[in-house]
């Protein structure tokens, strides 16, 4: 039986090209988005057809636990997850006084509070295996926080304490637990900062989640920077 890996926020962006990535090493697949519906069904036919992996798909508001336990006892009937890649996301940018309290709590619930609520309902399995690896997709805000994304930056720098901790915990069970904090770069504006003179791709972060998900098992606890030398 392939190992099965979960990747949230996969419909696009850095969770697809993880999850292509991922495919092309063998690995079987559950993708994960809130919407998109046509996309992710269309991602999940090719990967399946061009790999050759068993690549699921379903909607979740991972932001819901009602809906995480949902998802996790669709997965836990295949057998379980070898492998998480919490990745959805959403940002707010403004200033910390003009956000609404029902703002930030939505952004913790899908960016911070869905972290929790899917390895809350999948460790056990992972633990029971003794054997499994979390991958945690932060961001340099997460490292040093930016003006104008006070949340945002908040719910990643709990990431990356959170990443830690659950390490230690889990470390004894033989499951691996890092984060990946990748740049947060999406104007041209920003170009002349960063000394790789590029914005990095999808592709490369995708690669970068599937080498930690193959690292040597010594490697855990860790929050490992991918911004091109920017921060």
């Amino acid at each position: 039986m392939k190992k099965r890996i979960l990747i949230t926020g996969a419909s696009r962006g850095i969770g697809l090209a993880a999850a292509r990535e991922l495919a092309s090493r063998g690995y079987d697949l559950y993708l994960v988005s809130r919407q998109s519906e046509e996309l992710l069904k269309k991602n999940s036919e090719e990967i399946s057809t061009k790999f050759g992996v068993d690549c699921r798909w379903s909607l979740c508001d991972v932001g819901s636990y009602e809906e995480c336990i949902s998802l996790s006892e669709d997965i836990n009937k295949l057998g379980g997850v070898y492998g998480i890649v919490n990745n959805a996301a959403i940002s707010w940018v403004g200033l910390m006084t003009d956000m609404s309290v029902n703002e930030w709590r939505r952004l913790m619930d899908v960016n911070l509070n869905s972290v929790f609520y899917l390895t809350h309902e999948l460790v056990p399995g992972m633990v029971k295996r003794h054997e499994g690896r979390i991958v945690n997709v932060s961001s340099v805000w997460g490292n040093v926080g930016a003006s104008m994304e006070v949340a945002y930056s908040a719910s990643k720098g709990a990431i990356n304490s959170y990443t830690k901790a659950l390490a230690k915990e889990l470390g004894p069970s033989n499951i691996q637990v890092n984060a990946v904090a990748f740049g947060v770069i999406d104007t041209e504006a920003l170009r002349a900062e960063i000394p790789a003179d590029r914005i990095g791709t999808a592709a490369e972060a995708g690669a970068l989640i599937a080498q930690i998900m193959e690292a040597p098992e010594y490697l855990t606890g860790q929050i490992i920077t991918m911004d091109g030398g920017w921060i």
